[in-house]
């Protein structure tokens, strides 16, 4: 394991100062850049700073010439080491690119090219592209049509009533995916079950959608039985019909083969060998920064005319910049590396397995107390960064949560009492699940000693419902 004392980086001390210099400005930036924005600024600065390089291993390759200027030399006067002069921002090892997600179609632009295919005269056409336009992410439309008949007036001048509108809606509804365009859920449910084949529980769905939607989103499945004078295995045959129903048309397309441009890509890569962990930072395009040595060269010359002034202000402009450019960037690592190692150190069980239940409770001041940061860096680094491991991609924000106590004294860490309710939920009897306060008792047999207010927070935190949502017949 590495020295978890940063040798370079932003210390407590920052927080008392009036003022940070450029470098510590500059460093505090970078740290809340994840890779792939740290490569686009890294990029940014290569194509802005003429004398910004990169510094590429290759013996036969000559130094690059710079752009011409009006000085013909300029060498030693600045009293630079040469290795402030050039920086690695990255492994030794070149780590393999990963796979990013790329944009792709979206379900609106799916819509637009079945509308082409339908004979529509130029205004229904208008007004479908519009309602297209209008649907959200999941694929519903959330508008009055009165509302989208008087933006029709108002911003295109073109005059449509909500019978024209509905007619036109009900065209889109038509098109894959089914459900889509719809004004609610039910509607969106029936459109699905619509295009299903002819049977009893599909009659019994679409019955129990139109006139009981309220009593099923309760499951009040007796009072839909006495209603409807069905058995409970007509009751089930016809539930199991809209529960294989999309509640989120929209969603179709983009989650299953459509990924986004949200672009998950690791800071950091965690390998456990011969029992000991290595962090490192994976290499991506990120290429290493060193100053143009012709450049530098030109320092010490004695520009007389005043063309000659100007570019070596210029030049000692973007040399500082770039010198600026490079410190923040070995900062930033040696503070990246630092904190990463001290999570590692501080969460050694999880990290060798991946269970959850051996996160301990771990806050931003443990981390900060390991390193000699301040919390604020801290939180900076751990904040939209990851760690590839070897069993996925981990969030570093996932690793940080309170503790509380157990019987015998133990703290264990929120997680892993969110975890053990989850697994006892799942464990539960669908016909009989247990309410907060059986599960109050069902984490105390375990150990956990838990309130039941405490219980119901963690399970709305796990999206869960309570136990009458989560009956099945």
């Amino acid at each position: 394991m590495c020295d978890m004392k940063p040798r370079t980086g932003l210390s407590t001390t920052l927080t008392q100062t009036t003022t940070l210099s450029p470098i510590q400005i500059m460093t505090i930036k970078l740290l809340e850049l994840p890779t792939l924005e740290l490569e686009q600024r890294i990029q940014k600065e290569l194509e802005e700073n003429p004398v910004l390089d990169e510094n590429i291993q290759n013996n036969n390759t000559e130094e690059g010439t710079p752009k011409k200027v009006s000085l013909s030399e300029y060498s030693a006067s600045d009293p630079t080491p040469s290795y402030k002069l050039y920086v690695n921002n990255h492994s030794k090892d070149a780590k393999p690119q990963y796979n990013t997600f790329s944009v792709k179609e979206s379900f609106q632009d799916s819509l637009i090219d079945q509308l082409g295919y339908r004979d529509l005269d130029k205004k229904t056409k208008f007004i479908a592209v519009f309602l297209i336009g209008s649907l959200d992410g999941d694929g519903y439309l959330r508008r009055d049509l009165q509302a989208v008949s008087n933006d029709l007036a108002f911003r295109f001048q073109i005059e449509a009533s909500v019978e024209e509108i509905e007619d036109v809606l009900k065209i889109i509804q038509d098109f894959e995916p089914a459900g889509i365009g719809a004004r609610d859920l039910r509607e969106c449910l029936l459109l699905q079950l619509n295009n299903k084949s002819d049977s009893e529980s599909k009659t019994l769905a679409k019955t129990i959608l139109t006139d009981y939607f309220d009593a099923f989103t309760k499951k009040h499945y007796d009072k839909i039985m006495s209603k409807m004078g069905i058995t409970q295995e007509e009751l089930k045959d016809a539930i199991d019909q809209i529960i294989k129903l999309n509640p989120k048309p929209g969603g179709q397309l983009d989650d299953s083969y459509i990924e986004q441009a949200s672009q998950i890509t690791p800071d950091f890569t965690l390998e456990e060998i011969d029992g000991n962990f290595i962090v490192s930072t994976p290499k991506f395009n990120m290429p290493e920064l060193k100053i143009n040595k012709q450049y530098a060269q030109m320092l010490d010359a004695n520009p007389t005319s005043k063309a000659e002034k100007e570019a070596a202000s210029f030049v000692k402009q973007k040399i500082d910049s770039a010198k600026n450019l490079i410190s923040a960037l070995k900062q930033r690592q040696n503070t990246m590396l630092s904190t990463m190692n001290a999570i590692v150190d501080f969460q050694k069980d999880y990290f060798r397995e991946g269970d959850e239940t051996k996160l301990k409770p771990m806050v931003l001041k443990n981390i900060a107390e390991k390193t000699g940061l301040d919390i604020s860096t801290i939180s900076r680094v751990v904040n939209s960064k990851y760690v590839d491991t070897s069993f996925g991609i981990i969030a570093l924000k996932s690793l940080f949560s309170e503790g509380l106590m157990t019987e015998d004294g133990k703290e264990v860490s929120t997680k892993e009492i969110k975890k053990i309710l989850q697994e006892s939920i799942e464990e539960e009897s669908k016909s009989k699940p247990l309410t907060d306060e059986e599960l109050v008792i069902v984490l105390s047999n375990k150990g956990y000693k838990v309130a039941r207010r405490t219980v119901a927070k963690y399970r709305e935190q796990l999206n869960i419902p309570i136990a009458r949502l989560r009956k099945e017949l």
